[in-house]
């Protein structure tokens, strides 16, 4: 089992919802989060100074997924949201030691579904 936590640009949501689900992946937790890489937020220019702007509106997807559905969910991350610009975002895979359906008390896998 693992755990997918993955950073991406607002505009990009519905594409990558599309695409999860394309694969058969349909348990996705979305929260709208702040955040900056490597470029640092953005930059403007205002009475000709350069400004940088701090955080960035950024949307966090996390997902469960059971080892058989590891790679088609980055595949299906990466094909909805990249653009090829700087900000496309990251994709974190941790290892998920458990996992507990509250309404059964099922466990593992097949609590994921």
């Amino acid at each position: 089992m693992k755990y997918i936590i993955a950073v991406i640009q607002p505009d990009r949501l519905d594409d990558v919802l599309e695409k999860l689900e394309e694969k058969d992946i349909h348990l996705v937790t979305v929260s709208s989060v702040l955040g900056r890489g490597r470029q640092k937020g953005i930059s403007e220019v205002y009475r000709s100074h350069k400004e940088t702007g701090g955080l960035l509106k950024k949307v966090k997807l996390e997902i469960a997924v059971n080892t058989a559905y590891v790679q088609p969910a980055i595949d299906a991350i990466i094909a909805g949201s990249r653009t090829g610009k700087i900000g496309d975002g990251k994709i974190f895979v941790l290892d998920l030691a458990d996992v507990v359906r509250i309404r059964t008390g099922e466990t593992k896998g097949v609590a994921i579904g």
